[in-house]
């Protein structure tokens, strides 16, 4: 099912339709599943739906959401009960199902396949799991909000609440000293760190702390802070109506492959652009519902994308992607059918995987984003089916009408009743009831739209015969034809005199010249003589004008020469025409048909 946004196109190729929860009237929405099994309503379902990867849902919701670094696999989380699994994209299908003891909170690939990966769980246990399956589990302090893995020193940082980020080393297998957080006087306290991003270009360390607004930055090698971003907190608090003393937490953050752009999304619903050089934001986007951000992702894939310098924002409410220089305005906004728990963009496409608290997991294609996957080419020929395709309407089989049209129907009588729906400054009606109702208000509606047809029918098949050239095109208003010709042949034979005269001015003046070349005159002439036939040739006309043509065909635009506004308008001709006698207009006739 396609949705258009802006001018952008958004394609659902998984799941509910983007926008499918937007308000419908109730009455409209229940008689819409009343009737949802009818042949009609299954027929457009199964015809508007593609299901691009097989089997793409859980039981009950979905928690977490990421594609393999090689692109042929992609692993979710979700429940009830706790679950992982992994479909595989090259045969779009689900390869298999694996249940864990504890719900997920988040996870990270360890190979370039699905092969090996890290989760947190919600319970404070940290489980690895391989090919085989289950591989061991240990168990961190507190409740582990995020974390993230540092492949040079084989390092797992796992965020929780307080002011500690626990490491847990791979290749020792054992629990490293933590980084503990400290926090200025001026911040406040830390009540956890929500979020832990690794920089893809020189590995620093970047932890969303919940409490104080602040990022901190940490140099992995040494193991010290080296830097606090700290965010407008009265900008940003008193732009939703909070209170200024309320808390300020940073719940996302990306780092750009360059290493020098950040965007961090907060508790309030903005998302900041940063540049590490700088200590203030050069953009600021609000996402409108004051929700917590969920993700923020920088949309990158080489230069065949459009989407290159975009940000995708995402709530659960709402998924924005802007440009990175005006901030202002949506490159699109998709509104998913349920509420957003995570969201993946496949790199170096326009596809958008989203976890959800619904059943099947959405996943939506927008070609102006960028192209299709390698495993999934076919999108973009299906894409183009589904424009053609033409989809029947909510409303097609009622009809709005105001309060003024039904008092001319005389169904001014049913307001209040069920036959009438209210909505906005009129009412829905039954189609079928309009029609009856347009019919008996005016019996003769049908017999005058029916002459009308027939009579254009009859005017197009008319035009077909052979005419002659005189009167080609001419229906209606024939005097105003012939005296839009005579003043046409007045002005051109004005201009050639003219032309004739500037000739023989410019002949004298050649006579006289002595070094005139004879021969390229004659040349030039010839030229300016075929160039004033070819300009004469392409002159415009009223009569050949496209935006005049009704005026000589469409009989509703005759000129009533009996009207007392053509009298007024022609008063020299229409005394002459009232002057004359009827013997003088019978002997014109009798001349006629003589001649």
């Amino acid at each position: 099912m396609a949705t258009e946004r802006s001018n952008v196109k958004v394609y659902t190729v998984n799941g509910a339709t983007a926008g499918s929860s937007s308000s419908l009237p109730d009455w409209l929405t229940r008689k819409r599943a009343a009737a949802g099994k009818g042949k009609r309503a299954v027929r457009e379902q199964v015809e508007g739906t593609i299901e691009l990867i097989q089997g793409f849902e859980f039981p009950e919701a979905s928690n977490r959401i990421k594609t393999t670094r090689d692109g042929h696999h992609v692993i979710a989380t979700g429940t009830y009960k706790p679950q992982i699994r992994v479909w595989d994209l090259d045969q779009l299908t689900l390869k298999f199902e694996r249940h864990s003891d504890a719900e997920n909170v988040d996870f990270v690939c360890l190979s370039d396949d699905w092969t090996k990966s890290i989760h947190l769980q919600n319970d404070r246990s940290v489980e690895l799991h391989t090919q085989g399956g289950f591989h061991y589990r240990t168990r961190i302090p507190r409740f582990g909000r995020s974390l993230a893995y540092h492949f040079p020193s084989c390092d797992t940082y796992l965020a929780a609440s307080g002011n500690e980020v626990y490491r847990l080393n791979l290749d020792q297998g054992r629990f490293m000293t933590p980084l503990v957080l400290e926090a200025d006087e001026n911040d406040g306290d830390i009540a956890g760190v929500n979020v832990i991003d690794i920089n893809p270009a020189h590995q620093l360390l970047g932890l969303g702390i919940d409490g104080n607004g602040t990022v901190q930055f940490w140099d992995p090698r040494s193991r010290t802070s080296v830097g606090t971003l700290r965010l407008p907190r009265q900008r940003l608090l008193s732009s939703t109506g909070v209170d200024l003393d309320g808390v300020l937490s940073v719940t996302a953050i990306a780092s750009r492959p360059d290493g020098l752009s950040y965007a961090v999304g907060t508790s309030t619903g903005h998302t900041l652009l940063y540049d590490i050089r700088a200590a203030r934001s050069y953009a600021l986007k609000d996402q409108g519902y004051g929700l917590p951000i969920k993700k923020v992702i920088w949309i990158e894939g080489g230069s065949r994308m459009a989407g290159d310098g975009m940000v995708l924002s995402a709530d659960k409410k709402v998924v924005k992607i802007w440009d990175r220089n005006s901030s202002a305005n949506n490159f699109v906004s998709i509104t998913p059918a349920n509420d957003l728990n995570d969201i993946h963009h496949v790199p170096g496409s326009g596809l958008l995987m989203t976890a959800n608290e619904g059943i099947q997991m959405a996943t939506y294609y927008i070609p102006q984003l960028g192209p299709a996957p390698r495993w999934a080419s076919f999108l973009e020929n299906i894409t183009e089916e589904m424009e053609d395709q033409t989809t029947r309407s909510v409303y097609e089989d009622y009809k709005f009408v105001e309060r003024n049209e039904l008092k001319t129907l005389g169904l001014d009588h049913l307001i209040g009743t069920p036959m009438l729906k209210p909505y906005m400054h009129g009412y829905f009606i039954s189609l079928k009831l309009y029609d009856a109702a347009r019919v008996i208000a005016n019996p003769f509606a049908y017999a005058e739209h029916r002459e009308k047809l027939i009579r254009e029918k009859m005017d197009k098949m008319a035009e077909s015969r052979i005419r002659s050239k005189k009167d080609a095109g001419v229906k209606v208003n024939k005097a105003l034809a012939e005296k839009i010709l005579k003043e046409e042949e007045r002005t051109r034979k004005r201009e050639e005199r003219k032309k004739a005269k500037q000739a023989k001015a410019a002949a004298a003046a050649a006579v006289q010249d002595e070094d005139v070349d004879m021969e390229s005159d004659e040349e030039d002439e010839g030229e300016n003589e075929e160039v004033g036939a070819e300009e004469e040739k392409k002159k415009p006309s009223l009569l050949n004008d496209p935006r005049f043509a009704k005026v000589f065909e469409d009989p509703e635009f005759a000129i009533d020469e009996n009207s007392r506004e053509y009298a007024l308008l022609n008063p020299s001709s229409f005394a002459q025409k009232k002057g004359r006698t009827a013997v003088e207009d019978e002997e014109d006739e009798s001349d006629k048909i003589s001649g």
